[in-house]
């Protein structure tokens, strides 16, 4: 496998990306390397710093925006940066992995256009936008508002779908879990491991 190569998922928020995501870094744990982002919100829940995020100041973000040290970065909902940092993809290529991300829609489609045919970019697809907010309902760790959100934001995203290389649609995980392992091994041109 060469460096250099991109896995993007993206979907909107409640879809199940992070959990395939997290299930294709265990099948493939030779070949992918999980992206961490870096965002100006602050931490929900155990989230922790450097592993789920990198959690920035409002002051630091917008140092590293202009430093240059993003390949994209946006403000996802209002007040909340969300970026990819150039050093975190660098650092997984130079162990000879591919980059895997669980990102936003925007974001997914900013790396896709970067870096064309070295990314693969997947977006996983909810059943409905009615099981997308009761998946978001039952997390416990959005406000009503927060859900309301970005159950408005999802319908607009779900429009981009067409734009991304592939879809998954996320009704039955296990067959969810299965096409995401077909699609990255192909890319890859690498076997899940068993």
């Amino acid at each position: 496998m060469e460096n250099g190569k991109l896995v993007i998922f993206s979907a909107p928020s409640g879809s199940g990306k992070t959990t395939i995501v997290r299930h294709l870094l265990k099948v493939f744990p030779g070949a992918l390397g999980f992206s961490i982002s870096a965002t100006s919100r602050p931490k929900r829940g155990v989230e922790e710093n450097g592993k789920d995020y990198h959690y920035l100041s409002p002051e630091e973000f917008k140092k590293k925006v202009d430093a240059g040290d993003f390949l994209e970065w946006e403000e996802v909902y209002a007040g909340a940066c969300y970026g990819t940092l150039r050093s975190e993809v660098e650092s997984i290529w130079a162990k000879g992995k591919a980059v895997i991300f669980d990102i936003d829609v925007e974001g997914g489609l900013n790396l896709k256009n970067q870096f064309g045919k070295n990314a693969l970019a997947v977006f996983v697809m909810p059943p409905s936008i009615k099981i997308l907010e009761e998946r978001l309902n039952s997390r416990s760790t959005d406000s009503p508002e927060s859900i309301a959100r970005r159950v408005a934001k999802a319908e607009a995203e779900i429009r981009t779908s067409e734009l991304f290389d592939t879809s998954i649609l996320n009704e039955d995980l296990a067959h969810a879990l299965k096409k995401a392992e077909k699609v990255v091994g192909e890319f890859l041109n690498c076997e899940p491991a068993k």
